[in-house]
């Protein structure tokens, strides 16, 4: 193996270099092989395929290496290895990360930025106390905008407030769902650099704010200038209240779509996904072929895959019942209503248009039950109302009194949430394609998926690490105790991170004790506690007590995620110890409700001590009275991990890890911190790659200006 080292001259970047040529197949063995071949100590140590070198410092336009003339890298290596580069970036972990030098982690983040790397909160929330500590929040014009939104908001200078402000605000909000009094201060600070207060936002004042106008007043929408269609754009979704406001202002003609009875198509696309907020009075006054018009590109993007189901029912079902009396869109339960517009065909089910000629009544009425076994998919790939499904499930009923076929039921993922526990006992699940059909998407409910496992597993299934997978880890809330007890450890632990945060409190109990059977065997602390910061939330008093002394720096995301009863009987000295350098993040979570439960079980004396006062109102609408207070952060230490698995090493989670031996050269040419980034690179990753939500909106939308300026200075920044 031949490492290719960077020239001596400074030179700043992420170098990637391959030690076996593309074309050696006997090296590509999957991450999930590799795991299985030496054990949860894996991870890039098992990668005999790829040797992920890093060399990170503050600034190279271009790679340099022995054996490659400068600026002659092919053009598909580059594109391959930015990819490479980017899945190794979103496994960022901070504790490695601490020990890097503070060029070097500065270049970091900057490739953070121009590599548009996604992390999520636990990992941006470290990173940004991290960052702070080390002088570097001052270069926030070049940091990721979803890092920004983690910063300490006192240490943001007045005159860079605007600045500040606007680059936060190209961030995704949901990323502080556990920090309520972050984001508090964050739109508040963002209205105190506006100046006076004002009783309508004006568009500049929009495009500074972003997306923190979601977290607005309702009342602000009908007020604001109109260009505030192009914030709402950005929002993950409206409040009941917002949709209204959006409806108001939408018919008042006061946007540049004017009215709504001269809006036509090139309008309705610019509002993209505002569209399914709509009201059916709101329709009723747009143009018949322009809805239309619409309509029909909208189920034709649903069908093709291209918009989720959810999205698309609700914009039909609103714009269906603008188009006709709401009675006539019940099926009638009375025999011998007639059919009216003529027996469904095949050829009735490729028309787009479908839904508009035939309401739930209509349906009922014209569908047979041959036409509905021949046709059963391109049916269901349009997005019924709610009402229109009941009557499938109905004649499905009629057709397949026996229960139905398991190559329909792979057909029927969005009807899953109609069928009882009874109902779901007639099927016949021998596949796992069945179950990830079944399950994969989010609308079945917590009856059906213990359902339809349990038949799974009733005809000799068994659960892998593929499948949980598929169909992703909130499926875990739902299994019963008995299920997951028949998942193998090995099965777990292949199945990499899975996100269990909105499980009920007894159901992280059982997967807390599954994982700890799937991990307890891993030879570090580090590495055990990276692999079961998921499953935390289910951790008893001595483990959070055990993992303090080992000094984890547990993330506030984590944190706030733990069992509050079990919160109850950690002292302060417990809590600041395991939180370690994150312990300021109580400051910006203590709304939260685990974190001002523990906060009102402390005396006033402790929540001194800690700056907190439990029961503070939230931040102050002034800027300056937004700044929290300065908290000491406790001094690091090690300490004994006795408690712990009986195979841990007492090798220090902070500092460089064993080096093994194998890869003594690379060690050689790393720096400590380095190679401890390289080796602590996440090891349990899922197999294969996970997959959203359907794609986006198939219309083009208008994208706010703050979204093209980033877009443009990443343009000018160029890569790491």
């Amino acid at each position: 193996m031949t490492l290719l080292v960077p020239e001596a001259r400074p030179c700043y970047g992420l170098l990637l270099v391959q030690d076996l040529p593309p074309r050696d197949t006997s090296a590509r063995m999957t991450r999930a092989h590799c795991r299985s071949a030496v054990g949860p100590r894996v991870g890039t140590l098992a990668s005999l395929g790829l040797t992920l070198f890093l060399s990170l410092t503050a600034h190279c336009s271009r790679y340099q290496a022995k054996g490659f003339p400068q600026g002659e890298l092919d053009i598909a290596g580059a594109d391959h290895w930015a990819r490479v580069k980017t899945s190794l970036l979103q496994d960022f972990w901070c504790q490695p990360a601490s020990q890097l030098p503070q060029e070097h982690l500065s270049a970091l983040i900057r490739c953070l930025a121009t590599q548009r790397v996604s992390l999520k909160a636990w990992q941006l929330s470290c990173l940004a106390n991290l960052a702070t500590w080390r002088g570097l929040q001052g270069d926030f014009r070049l940091h990721p905008p979803d890092l920004l939104l983690f910063y300490n908001l006192s240490q943001v200078r007045e005159a860079d407030c605007r600045a500040f402000t606007h680059r936060a605000a190209q961030g995704n909000t949901e990323l502080l769902a556990n920090l309520p009094d972050q984001r508090m201060t964050l739109r508040h600070i963002a209205l105190a650099c506006l100046g006076a207060p004002h009783l309508q936002l004006s568009a500049s004042d929009l495009e500074l704010l972003g997306v923190l106008v979601c977290d607005m007043q309702a009342s602000s929408i009908v007020t604001s200038d109109p260009h505030v269609l192009q914030n709402l754009l950005r929002c993950p979704r409206l409040t009941a209240a917002q949709s209204v406001a959006l409806n108001s202002l939408l018919a008042s003609g006061r946007t540049q779509l004017g009215p709504p009875s001269s809006w036509n198509l090139k309008g309705l696309q610019a509002l993209g996904s505002l569209t399914t907020y709509i009201s059916p009075h709101v329709w009723a006054q747009v143009p018949e072929a322009v809805g239309l018009d619409f309509f029909h590109r909208v189920v034709a993007a649903c069908r093709a895959g291209q918009l989720s189901q959810h999205d698309a029912r609700h914009f039909v079902t609103n714009f269906l019942e603008s188009k006709a009396k709401l009675a006539s869109w019940r099926p009638k339960r009375g025999a011998g209503w007639p059919c009216t517009h003529g027996n469904i065909t095949a050829a009735t089910l490729r028309d787009n248009l479908f839904l508009v000629h035939y309401d739930c009544a209509q349906l009922q009425s014209c569908l047979g039950g041959p036409v509905l076994r021949a046709n059963l998919d391109p049916l269901l790939q349009h997005p019924l109302p709610a009402e229109c499904q009941r009557v499938i499930k109905a004649k499905l009923a009629q057709v397949y009194p026996q229960g139905i076929p398991e190559d329909q039921l792979r057909l029927i993922t969005s009807l899953v949430y109609l069928f009882s526990r009874t109902e779901i006992g007639q099927w016949n699940i021998t596949s796992m394609d069945t179950v990830v059909a079944l399950l994969a998407s989010d609308v079945a409910l917590e009856n059906q998926t213990e359902a339809v496992l349990q038949k799974f597993l009733d005809q000799n299934g068994t659960v892998t690490s593929a499948l949980l997978v598929a169909i992703g880890g909130s499926r875990l809330c739902w299994m019963s105790p008995q299920q997951i007890q028949t998942i193998q450890p090995s099965e777990f632990r292949l199945a990499g991170v899975l996100d269990i945060s909105s499980c009920p409190q007894s159901q992280k109990d059982v997967l807390f004790a599954k994982a700890r059977e799937a991990f307890h065997n891993t030879r570090s602390t580090a590495d055990y506690y990276r692999f079961m910061r998921p499953y935390l939330g289910g951790a008893p008093v001595e483990e959070l007590q055990h993992l303090a002394q080992a000094n984890v720096s547990m993330d506030i995301d984590t944190f706030t995620n733990l069992n509050p009863r079990v919160l109850q009987s950690l002292s302060v000295s417990n809590v600041t110890t395991l939180l370690g350098q994150n312990v300021g993040d109580l400051q910006k979570a203590r709304s939260h409700p685990t974190v001002s439960s523990w906060l009102r079980s402390l005396s006033s004396l402790a929540r001194d001590q800690l700056g907190l006062d439990a029961s503070h109102p939230g931040p102050s609408p002034s800027y300056a009275a937004s700044r929290p207070p300065s908290i000491t952060h406790p001094t690091l230490h090690l300490a004994s991990t006795s408690g712990l698995p009986e195979n841990y090493t007492s090798a220090p989670i902070a500092g460089s890890p064993p080096v093994h031996l194998g890869f003594l050269p690379l060690s050689v040419a790393l720096p400590s911190g380095l190679l401890w980034l390289l080796l602590r690179r996440t090891s349990l990753s899922p197999v294969g790659a996970a997959h959203g939500a359907p794609g986006p909106w198939p219309v083009q939308t208008v994208l706010p200006q703050g979204d093209q300026t980033h877009r443009h200075h990443m343009q000018e920044t160029g890569g790491c």
